[in-house]
């Protein structure tokens, strides 16, 4: 019978640069209102996002100056290394372990573009092993935290006994531009922040809990939703349609079918937690599982402290439910460019 993968630890971290939402919103304002017509309209999504303050790489006025691809590159390539190191060595702590106890390293990232990536240019600082196995993600976007959390679990089940290290890294504030005069731009202007998140797993070991099942729901001819369009200026972010409307009507029958392949219902669950892409997504969320309105209060939380850090951001929610106290049974789910859901079924261990 395979050994049980359990989580050990969990941990968070983000980079120097705090931005309290008004300033971000004061400086939108300088940056487009002269050149955008619909802009005082769409400008409401600063007060109406839930979101107070982020973190980013870079200074607020580093964004408003002139950015191509080198210079988002060199940025994703130095904060992106230097939040690696953070966040894996706080969670390495928690575990009591090292960076040479590591067997496996799953490093998961849609906001930048770096060959060799990101594991391998900090090995040295974080003192890696020579034959430790690199396992590079780029494309989930979103859904990249909690399918990085299930590429691991099923990497540590492959193996018994060895160590896994997963590190989600997202600096969406790379994708702020000012040449783009679109909604979907103003809205990630006012949305989204730079973090990360680690998590380390190992079968066969007692732990904070067992990721007891996983799976994904991809809809089709829904790539047009969320995902990044490619230009000499860097990623530009595509919202294409309506996601809130789309989770309330979609997400509860498509976790239900999730859960039914790994033989659970929705009723076996004792806690939801969801990456909280904004607002309007959480009571969304609330609304098609039939969830008392105001109850997902950590993920209203980490995005008014934080905002939408894309992968990372159900991480830092699980590390939330944890410190408040996991239940018997915990879904952690996520929708992201596919447009995919992801889920992960965590039981809190005895």
């Amino acid at each position: 019978m395979p050994s049980s993968v359990k989580l050990i630890s969990v941990a968070s971290a983000v980079p120097p640069h705090c931005i309290e939402q008004r300033d971000v919103a004061a400086a939108a304002h300088g940056g487009f209102a002269a050149r955008f017509g619909d802009y005082e309209r769409l400008a409401r999504v600063f007060e109406t996002s839930g979101i107070l303050r982020r973190y980013a790489v870079r200074p607020l006025d580093w964004y408003f100056e002139p950015l191509g691809w080198p210079e988002r590159s060199a940025a994703y390539v130095e904060g992106g290394s230097q939040l690696f190191i953070d966040a894996a060595t706080r969670a390495l702590d928690a575990a009591g372990l090292t960076a040479a106890d590591v067997d496996t390293v799953v490093t998961i990232s849609s906001t930048g573009v770096a060959t060799p990536s990101l594991e391998a240019r900090v090995a040295d600082r974080m003192g890696f092993r020579c034959d430790i196995e690199r396992v590079p993600v780029f494309g989930l976007g979103c859904a990249g935290g909690v399918g990085g959390l299930s590429i691991a679990s099923r990497m540590a089940q492959a193996r018994p006994g060895s160590v896994v290290l997963l590190v989600a890294i997202e600096l969406c504030s790379l994708a702020f531009r000012l040449d783009k005069l679109t909604k979907a731009n103003i809205v990630a202007t006012a949305l989204f922040g730079d973090g990360a998140a680690a998590c380390v797993l190992k079968a066969g070991e007692s732990g904070l809990a067992e990721l007891e099942m996983s799976g994904q729901h991809l809809w089709p001819d829904t790539l047009q939703i969320m995902g990044w369009s490619l230009d000499p200026q860097g990623f530009g972010v595509i919202f294409d349609r309506d996601i809130p409307p789309f989770a309330e009507a979609n997400m509860a029958s498509a976790v239900s079918g999730i859960l039914g392949r790994g033989g659970l219902a929705l009723s076996d669950i004792d806690r939801f937690a969801f990456h909280p892409g904004g607002t309007k997504v959480v009571g969304a969320l609330e609304r098609a599982f039939s969830l008392a309105q105001g109850s997902l209060i950590h993920e209203r939380a980490i995005l008014a402290e934080y905002g939408n850090m894309s992968a990372p951001t159900a991480l830092f929610v699980l590390e939330r439910v944890i410190q408040d106290g996991l239940a018997a049974r915990t879904l952690l789910t996520a929708m992201g460019p596919g447009f995919t859901a992801t889920s992960v079924s965590l039981q809190k261990a005895a």
